[in-house]
This record gives C-alpha cells, structure tokens and sequence, in this order.
C-alpha cells in the first residue's frame, strides 16, 4: 500500500506513531499488515509480562543478582537489546504511517516526534545498562573471584552460626609511610537472625599478642613495634604485616596486612574473623561529596583542619566530604575514644542516607570513589548471601561493646577479661534479654552491652 493509497493524515500519524511507541505493532495495523502487527503485540506483552513477573515474584532476589557479575552483564545486554528493538518498531511504525511527501510540515512534525520517542526510549535504557555495567566493574574490581573455600548455595556460611567481619577506617599522614587502621571494629552477625553485636578496639592497645606462628616467634611478649620511632600499637599492626610479609603465614602473604590484622583481632577477642573491609578515610571523604553530603548531629563543637581553621558547629547540619573526614578524624579536645563513637556514628549515618535515589543520581561518582576507597577480601561468590543477611540485620537493632578505658586498661589489657566479656556478649540468652530490655523505654544501665545513641 502506497503512502497515497493509505491517506494518513498528520493527526492519525502522530496518535498512531505514539501509539506504537506504547503497544507495538498498532500502526502496523492500522495500515493493515496484520501478521506483523499481532506478532509484535505478542513480543510486546510477553516482555512486559516477563518485566512484571522480575519486579514482582522474584523482587526478594533482584538485590542477589545485582551483585553476581554474570547477570549484569546479561542484564546489560538485554537493556540494550530491548532498547534497540524498541527503537526499531518506532522507526518502523513511522515508515509506515507518515505523511505524504507533499506534507513537509506533517513529515517534519512526525519526524521530530519519532525522534523524540526513539530518545525517551534510549535513554533510560541507556542509564539503566550504563548503572549494570558500572555496578559489574565494582563488583569484579573490589571483591576477589574466589574465596578460601567454596561457597554452597543451600549453606553458603558453612555450617558456621556466625559470621565475624573486620571492619577498618585506614588513615595516612604527609609524616609517615603507609597506613594506619585507626578504626577498628568487629561485626559479629548471627546468619539466621541477622542480630549483631560491634566490637570496637582502641587503636592505641598496647602489648598485641599475636596468633601462633611466626608473628608471635618473632614478638613472644607482645607487640613493640618496629624500633624507637613506633609505640607499637594496635593500629600499627597493619602496616608493620605489609613491610614484614614473613611475618604471616604462607597462606596469607598475598594480603599480609589484613590477614595478620585479621588472625590478631580474632585471637583478642577469642572469635574467628572470617572477612575484613577497609575504606580509607579520604576516599571515604569522596563518598560523602559524591552523596551531596551526609547530615549528622553534632553533640560538641568538633575542631575543624590540622592547624585550627574553623569549628563545625554543635547541632544538626550536612557536613561535606572534608568536614566529614575531619568529624572523624579530629582529637583535638577529645580523645581516641570520643573519636571512635564518632566514626561510628558517621558511617552508620552514611550507610542509612545512602537511599536509592540518591545512589542513582550519583552513580558514577560514587561507584569511581568506591573502587577507590575500599578495600576487602569477601569473595564474589558470597554477596549474594551477605545482601540477603544485610537485609536480616536491617531488621534487628544492632548492639555495640567497646573495649576502652575504664572497661579496659589499653596499656595493660587483661585478654582473659576481653575474651569472657565477647563471649558473654555472645551468648543467645543474654542477647535475647538485652534485645528486649533495649525495647522498654529505660535501658538497663548495668549490661555493658549498649547502643551507640550519639555523634558527640
């Protein structure tokens, strides 16, 4: 049928252009190629059906997937075949039901308009398969392929009732070499609950002892340190493992710093630690200004900059990625401990803000500073167990206990004590009874198990 013989006029173009652009296969219709018309009515409702089904019936598992990098990239590919395709039937239901050629004007209206379909198509689809590549590019370059040992579908934890991850805030100085773990916490998390308790140790604990082997051959009293100029701290640890690779097992000498750090951590509190995750403070900083900011509520005037520039003041406010940093890096009035319940505050007040919207407008950003800034050795294999226990902890209150003074002495610390006080902590019984004391209106001030409440 000739464009002549059709008598479209420029109204029933745009109304079946638009049409189509809907529910394919309209225009084909309409100029009566019925075969092609009812064939893409049917792709059409079969992809949107199979979209449906995705978003509704498997909801539960849409965040798995989005962490396994063999389904983004098949997710990419099929964005932009979708979008492809999609743009074709516009095109193609433009063909069939332009103007006459005599009709500049309708030709030019319905042109613009097709165009204007073909990029309101795109260009979601186009985000959309930029936001799956990305997140596969995060995914294979911050979390190794394999792990240790395999992961089992129906038990992915191994038997295992716990889970312990090692989480760490590493900072640098223009003073000193490398890195220091200034931040150091433990996530002990109960994989059929999701309940958690936060362990925090002081960076300035002194005395380390270290696991069996050729750590604690070479430092049979404790941790001194690597000579005069270093106190031999905790947070020193780290550092020292990464310039003395033959300090830590065979095992272990790919990442020595975070696998000694990892075993001294656990032989402290008497608990394995099965994974770390390290952010480095100033790629941290880069996060916050990636996310327009985080906002927090300052419990005392925090001193801002190395030599005294400024003063964040008390109060409720958005801090940006440097006064971030400097909220949880600042000792100055303070001290370690201040600083610690700081750090905390602050990451839990990321980690709640960091809202999907916001993760999208920034995307790129954030996904760039991510790369950057973290760190670990949680293998690919398990996030989709670690998305669907992240989603039991949401629903539990998280508990913290922090080994610092008066609890502890840091330069004298009693591991025995630590050990007992962890394992009391622990204990399903006890966590049960303070989980539902920490639900009536006055805390019980005797269990030294409490919540983190303030940013100080």
């Amino acid at each position: 049928m000739t464009e002549k013989e059709r008598g479209i006029g420029l109204g029933a173009s745009i109304a079946l252009t638009l049409a189509s652009a809907v529910l394919w296969g309209v225009a084909h219709l309409a100029v009566e190629r019925r075969k092609a018309g009812l064939a893409l009515m049917a792709a059409h409702v079969v992809m949107l059906a199979g979209i449906l089904t995705v978003f509704t019936a498997f909801s539960t598992n849409l965040l798995s997937l989005a962490v396994q990098p063999r389904w983004l990239a098949w997710l990419t590919v099929g964005l932009v075949a979708i979008a492809l395709a999609w743009t074709g039937v516009i095109v193609w239901s433009f063909v069939l039901v332009r103007p006459p050629r005599p009709d500049k004007i309708g030709r030019f209206l319905t042109t613009a308009l097709t165009i204007a379909l073909c990029a309101l198509v795109l260009a979601p689809t186009v985000y959309a398969a930029r936001v799956a590549y990305l997140s596969r590019d995060v995914v294979t370059s911050l979390f190794t392929a394999t792990g240790a040992s395999p992961v089992m579908a129906d038990d992915p934890w191994n038997g295992a009732q716990r889970v312990n991850f090692l989480l760490l805030g590493a900072d640098s100085a223009p003073s000193r070499p490398g890195v220091r773990t200034d931040s150091m916490t433990v996530a002990s998390v109960n994989v059929e609950t999701g309940a958690t308790t936060l362990f925090g140790l002081p960076r300035n604990l002194q005395q380390v002892r270290f696991p069996r082997g050729p750590a604690r051959d070479r430092f049979p009293w404790g941790f001194t340190g690597s000579g005069t100029d270093t106190p031999g701290l905790l947070n020193e640890v780290f550092q020292y493992a990464e310039e003395n690779p033959d300090m830590v097992s065979r095992a272990g000498r790919g990442k020595p710093g975070p696998t000694l750090l990892k075993q001294t951590i656990g032989d402290i509190l008497g608990i394995p630690v099965n994974y770390y995750a390290m952010i480095d403070m100033k790629g941290f900083a880069e996060i916050v200004d990636a996310m327009g900011g985080v906002q927090v509520t300052i419990k005392d005037p925090i001193v801002y900059g190395r030599h005294r520039e400024g003063l964040i003041p008390a109060g409720t406010r958005k801090l940006s990625g440097e006064q971030a940093l400097w909220f949880g890096r600042s000792r100055t009035d303070s001290d370690d401990y201040v600083r610690m319940g700081r750090q905390k505050c602050l990451l839990n007040a990321v980690a709640k803000q960091a809202d999907p919207m916001t993760v999208l407008n920034s995307f790129e950003s954030l996904a760039a500073a991510t790369k950057r800034a973290i760190s670990t050795d949680i293998p690919q294999d398990l996030l989709p167990a670690i998305v669907d226990l992240a989603q039991k902890v949401k629903g539990t209150r998280m508990r913290s206990l922090n080994f610092v003074p008066p609890l502890i002495n840091t330069a004298y610390p009693d591991w025995s004590f630590i050990r007992r006080k962890v394992s009391e902590a622990l204990d399903d019984r006890r966590s049960a009874k303070a989980a539902a004391s920490a639900r009536t209106p006055e805390p019980h001030t005797d269990d030294p198990v409490n919540l983190d409440a303030t940013c100080g």
